[in-house]
């Protein structure tokens, strides 16, 4: 599957700082530029609350959003919960 806008929330903003969540039925947010359709509304240092695997192997993770250049957007796991989804590089 692929990136669903409809599926990004914000939970919390301040200071310039935007606090994300995204649910999916995607098994993770892996691969080069998943989340380059929000490259608009996402911004460096911003965190994504993920849950992935929805309605089978539920996963979470958080995610650091670490660069945004040219519509391309990286985000790093920082969760270290031992639960591991893979990020877009």
């Amino acid at each position: 599957m692929a990136f669903e806008s409809k599926n990004l929330s914000v939970l919390a903003y301040a200071n310039g700082f935007t606090l994300w969540h995204y649910t999916t039925a995607d098994a993770a947010v892996s691969g080069p530029g998943y989340f380059n359709y929000a490259c608009r509304m996402l911004r460096v240092g911003d965190m994504i609350l993920a849950n992935v695997g929805v309605g089978s192997a539920v996963k979470g993770g958080i995610f650091l959003v670490s660069a945004n250049s040219d519509g391309v957007v990286s985000v790093t796991d920082i969760a270290g919960t031992g639960v591991s989804v893979q990020a877009a590089e």
